[in-house]
């Protein structure tokens, strides 16, 4: 049994600039809207702590998730696993488009507990919407920055 969201965004950069924003952890607090906090090196192999809020109960969590794929200016992938009852992955796939870039967000949830009803699967649409839109801006203002 498995669940896949995807949410896609034009942005008016380049995708080295989206790439930038992407794999500044550090920044995260300062601009994403479901990740307040990361840290890690993004290596191959590595883990990685992601700090998000519950929307259910507005309590931090802290997830480990295992970095599977860092390829520069093209795809950031990452999976995590519960009790070994359930897996989700998550990529962010860049493409050039034109003179700016496609971002495109897909996240796999496998396993027990991962057939979810349409008002989970609406949330978490609407928290990848925001990531994209956080990313595409912050991006963009890099990419104004650069120009001037």
């Amino acid at each position: 049994m498995s669940t896949n969201v995807t949410a896609t965004i034009e942005i008016a950069a380049t995708p080295e600039r989206v790439w930038a924003v992407l794999t500044d952890l550090a920044s995260y607090t300062q601009w994403n809207p479901v990740f307040c906090g990361a840290s890690g090196q993004l290596a191959v192999g590595n883990r990685i702590t992601l700090t998000t809020t519950q929307p259910a109960n507005g309590r931090t969590m802290n997830v480990k998730v295992k970095v599977l794929a860092v390829e520069p200016a093209t795809e950031l992938r990452w999976i995590s696993r519960v009790l070994g009852i359930s897996t989700s992955k998550r990529s962010f796939l860049l493409s050039r488009d034109g003179g700016g870039t496609e971002l495109r967000q897909t996240g796999t949830y496998e396993g027990l507990f991962t057939r979810f009803p349409p008002k989970t699967i609406n949330r978490i649409e609407t928290s990848f919407e925001a990531i994209n839109q956080a990313v595409k801006e912050q991006a963009e203002a890099l990419q104004r920055a650069a120009s001037d």
